[in-house]
């Protein structure tokens, strides 16, 4: 630990030298002033060298035509989301969501870190050291809020503003295609490395969904609980999770196997949407993890393949 310090340290200092000496740009040199889950920072007005540490802030950077220099990504996966396309390829690698890798943000010379309070913590203040930093304070169920904060951070408030608005009419056009969609009971499941989760109106994909007007499996509701996200649902208490449609992803290679023999077994075939053909399987990089304007945009296209009369 004392050598990773040691080795922050200098690299903070390497970079403090290097940018006082030569002539800024108009550009870096304003600054405004943003309140965040962590307190009030000055960024830079148009930053140019912006490292992200959680996937809604991927999909933000990228839906706002804003490149990472650096990224972190989720612990199960590899790579970076498929459905952002080419764009990812310059992006390098900082870590993980829980233990994003300083030395390797600091090496990047950032003018601006976008993170999470709900992830990322205990390392506010060494990220603040490398280059101004602003929190979201939690993931899923304030993603829009999250959205429209990051996007004023990135100097790009109006156009996240704009993004937003043109996804909630695009849902709204979606539910009225769809009648009366209340009356579909969508069930949303996501297979993890240990467990089967059912989720509720609180999450990203449910919220998504609520936006359509689409209705819920009473289980699902999570009404009365604290935590409105998302439920733990046993092996063999599969039939929970049974809907009129129902949604399917898995989250990494490890939980994609549990996946394919759960959905083998008889408990599952015995599922009454299943008998039906009307559970479909789905990317976790978009319903799951991308918790942004263009992955809800992809949940919406999915709803609209599979639920369209």
């Amino acid at each position: 630990m004392r050598l990773r310090m040691v080795a922050l340290a200098a690299a903070v200092a390497a970079l403090a030298g290097c940018g006082g000496g030569g002539e800024k740009t108009p550009a870096a040199t304003q600054t405004r002033e943003i309140t965040h889950a962590m307190g009030t920072t000055r960024v830079p007005a148009q930053p140019t060298r912006v490292v992200v540490l959680d996937t809604d802030k991927v999909d933000t950077a990228l839906s706002l035509g804003v490149v990472p220099v650096g990224a972190a990504r989720a612990d199960q996966l590899t790579g970076w989301p498929a459905y952002l396309g080419d764009r990812t390829k310059s992006m390098k690698d900082v870590g993980t969501l829980q233990e994003p890798n300083l030395e390797a943000i600091a090496g990047l010379n950032p003018d601006l870190i976008l993170g999470s309070k709900f992830r990322q913590e205990k390392f506010y203040d060494e990220l603040s050291r490398i280059a101004p930093t602003v929190f979201t304070e939690q993931v899923g169920q304030t993603w829009k809020a999250n959205f429209l904060l990051d996007g004023t951070a990135l100097g790009k408030e109006q156009e996240a503003r704009k993004l937003l608005d043109e996804y909630t009419a695009r849902a709204k056009d979606l539910g009225a295609t769809l009648g009366d969609p209340a009356k579909v009971k969508v069930s949303i499941v996501r297979f993890m490395p240990t467990e089967i989760r059912v989720y509720g109106p609180e999450s990203f994909s449910g919220i998504v969904l609520a936006d359509v007007g689409l209705g819920r499996p009473d289980r699902q509701l999570l009404t009365g609980r604290t935590e409105r996200r998302f439920d733990r649902v046993s092996p063999e208490r599969v039939a929970e999770v049974d809907g009129d449609v129902i949604f399917v992803a898995a989250y990494g290679e490890k939980a994609a196997a549990q996946q394919a023999q759960t959905t083998a077994g008889p408990l599952w075939q015995g599922l009454g949407a299943v008998k039906a053909g009307k559970a479909y399987v789905v990317p976790d990089e978009t319903w799951m993890t991308g918790i942004g304007v263009t992955a809800a945009g992809k949940i919406l296209d999915d709803l609209a393949a599979r639920l369209a009369p």
